[in-house]
């Protein structure tokens, strides 16, 4: 299997239909899977996933008996994962899921397969309100002038990257918004594509500009305490 492609939601009846739709049609080329973790929806997701299911053969669903939070539904659905990279995908449809397989093409095209690598979707027209785009912009600053994390929009869902190398970095409530820092506190690398983004069409935002701006900030200490304290160790067993 080609990949495997990671998609949190919550609360996303009417946009997660036409994403997946969209994925199945964007990566017809490629053999993978699509795996979307409900984070214990209000709404009626959890209905529309299992209609879903009828349809594709591709398509798995990981139920949380509780609300943890996107960090733990993208990392859910990584230690459910059949291939060797993943993919991660916002459940908004703001990402373009012809960009998925533009990521993955670019990891061939570079000859990095085997290589602990993060090919991270830069958002250059952002489509998002103004106060969402400041305090995206504002933070994505402060982020990369305290961590330099090689990341211009650390905040963009779309991602790929190995699964097991994933698995290896310290795991902690939000730690999503700064996998680039920590990819590269362990010893990986980061890499920058330009992709689209879309307008959210339906539904509403998860995140405003408190639990987006303030949170982030705040994370942004404990995130390098982390990296201060990283140790990378190489080693090598004798035959």
């Amino acid at each position: 299997m080609d990949l495997s492609v990671v998609i949190p939601i919550f609360n996303e009846e009417e946009n997660i239909k036409n994403l997946v739709e969209e994925i199945s049609i964007s990566l017809k080329h490629l053999s993978f899977e699509v795996i979307v973790v409900d984070d214990k929806s209000s709404d009626n997701s959890l209905n529309v996933l299992k209609d879903l299911k009828s349809n594709f053969e591709f398509l798995r669903v990981v139920l949380h008996k509780n609300n943890y939070g996107q960090s733990s539904a993208i990392r859910t659905g990584i230690l459910s994962a059949k291939s060797k990279w993943i993919a991660t995908v916002d459940g908004d449809g703001q990402n373009d899921p012809v960009d998925i397989p533009k990521l993955y093409n670019s990891l061939i095209e570079m000859n990095k397969l085997n290589e602990n690598v993060l090919i991270a979707g830069n958002r250059i027209n952002r489509k998002d309100n103004w106060l969402k785009r400041f305090s995206s912009t504002n933070a994505n600053r402060i982020r990369a002038r305290i961590l330099k994390d090689e990341a211009p929009d650390t905040g963009c869902g779309l991602k790929l990257f190995p699964k097991n190398f994933f698995l290896g970095l310290p795991f902690f409530d939000h730690m999503h918004r700064y996998i680039p820092a920590l990819f590269i506190s362990q010893g990986g690398s980061v890499i920058s594509i330009a992709v689209n983004h879309r307008p959210r069409n339906k539904g509403e935002s998860k995140y405003g500009f408190n639990n987006r701006f303030w949170v982030g900030i705040s994370d942004l200490f404990g995130v390098r305490w982390l990296m201060k304290r990283s140790k990378i160790i190489i080693s090598e067993e004798i035959k």
